[in-house]
């Protein structure tokens, strides 16, 4: 596996674009908050090497804090790379970076196509676009910052289904905060960031093999977990309960401390 990964040398929260950000918390411990975004950088990437991945790193730059957040960049399958066109301004700075990423990814021939959102609709990459590869299908959210629309961008694009699901909370306004697909069929979710249609539908296409994540963990973003493996996931917060049903199915939990 090939992740990318942008240390948080500049990141920092100076604007409020979701409710999660609160600059005056931030900036009351700047330097702490700051030191330890860079610990849990570190941690992260020295855990996924461990475990066998190739960790491709995207330069930061002043001014985007938020560049950090590399799953917002594109969504990548298959050598094909569908770069990402942000909703709001304060991000929007970031794409060009990231086509000058891909591009290097490209020359070196780790990828082998790029394609840019039409305008006019908005997509936040694997943010709000989760490959399920048990069912050979993308499952994509939209509302809070993709458009609906992105995802027949997404079908063309890749020529595979793709299901889209509407996020009703503005806590959980990328479709990886509260849905988490595992390698072997089964998914994390967070019931009330989805509308009726949407939960109905993912409880039609996991049947048992979709597990509640509580609300005190999913208040920590515990469906942002990301399955690194056939076997290991790792978490910035899993609770104990959730812990063992994952390991009941043969899941090792990995966590890292990601709260600043």
């Amino acid at each position: 596996m090939r992740v990318a990964m942008s240390p948080p040398d500049f990141f920092s929260i100076d604007y409020v674009i979701n409710p999660w950000m609160d600059p005056a918390a931030w900036h009351h411990d700047a330097a702490q908050l700051a030191s330890d975004a860079k610990a849990g950088w570190r941690e992260m990437k020295a855990l996924y090497e461990k475990l066998g991945a190739t960790v491709e790193v995207q330069r930061p730059k002043a001014g985007l804090p938020d560049l950090v957040f590399t799953a917002n960049a594109a969504v990548v399958l298959d050598g094909i790379v569908l770069l990402a066109r942000f909703r709001f301004p304060e991000r929007q700075g970031e794409e060009k970076e990231n086509m000058a990423f891909f591009q290097r990814l490209r020359s070196q021939y780790a990828v082998q196509r790029i394609i840019t959102m039409p305008e006019g609709i908005f997509f936040e990459g694997a943010g709000d676009a989760i490959w399920d590869q048990t069912r050979q299908a993308f499952w994509t959210g939209y509302g809070p910052r993709s458009s609906l629309k992105a995802s027949a961008v997404i079908a063309h694009a890749y020529g595979k289904p793709v299901h889209p699901l509407k996020l009703i909370d503005p806590r959980f306004y990328h479709l990886d905060t509260c849905l988490c697909v595992l390698p072997r069929g089964e998914a994390l979710h967070f019931p009330l960031a989805f509308n009726a249609e949407g939960l109905a539908r993912l409880k039609a296409e996991f049947g048992d093999g979709l597990i509640a994540v509580p609300e005190a963990d999913a208040l920590k973003l515990a469906a942002n977990a990301f399955p690194i493996t056939e076997n290991d996931v790792v978490f910035g917060s899993c609770d104990p309960e959730l812990e063992a049903t994952l390991n009941r199915r043969g899941y090792t939990v990995h966590r890292i401390n990601l709260g600043s």
